[in-house]
């Protein structure tokens, strides 16, 4: 299968799946995938996030080799609200390395902290943040205010997720 042409094709569920399925857990195919997110088009980059979030749902190590690539495109000034959504979704699913921690923290917070934010990718970033701070307890004091603070004006699915973080940390 040609990754770049499947993922021209429609944007649908089962299209998604099936270049899921074909990838599979090979490594090489993984790679693949990961260059032609780099490399765009936006709509080709989406599709591919979307993809690569599914794979490494179902093969988390996947990712090890790819973090960097995928945290650094975070970072771009013009990043698309579904590159934010899918890059945050794989990430609750892969084991992250302590020196991504910091970076990683960060940007959650901020994500949490901005109302104009999707809010897929807040309650994505909320669940990674939840796993990097269990290993750094005195975290957990700012992201009960953050969360407590936000629970009012807060969306359904975020309040559900929020609630369930702050039973978790034992925050609430």
């Amino acid at each position: 299968m040609d990754l770049r042409v499947a993922l021209s094709k429609s944007f649908a569920k089962a299209n998604s799946r099936e270049i899921a399925d074909y990838v599979g857990n090979s490594a090489i195919r993984f790679k693949a995938l990961v260059e032609i997110y780099k490399g765009g088009p936006y709509r080709i980059t989406q599709r591919a996030a979307h993809v690569i979030s599914l794979c490494v749902e179902k093969y988390p190590v996947l990712m090890a080799p790819h973090l960097r690539t995928i945290i650094v495109m975070l970072d771009a000034d013009d990043v698309p609200d579904a590159i934010q959504r899918n890059t945050m979704r794989l990430l609750q699913y892969c084991e992250i390395p302590r020196r991504f921690h910091g970076t990683l923290i960060d940007r959650c917070f901020g994500y949490l902290k901005d109302r104009s934010t999707p809010v897929a990718v807040r309650v994505f970033s909320m669940t990674v943040l939840h796993r990097l701070i269990e290993k750094e307890p005195d975290l957990k004091k700012e992201l009960q205010i953050i969360l407590e603070d936000e629970l009012p004006y807060a969306s359904p699915g975020f309040v559900s997720r929020a609630r369930k973080i702050l039973q978790k940390t034992d925050c609430q």
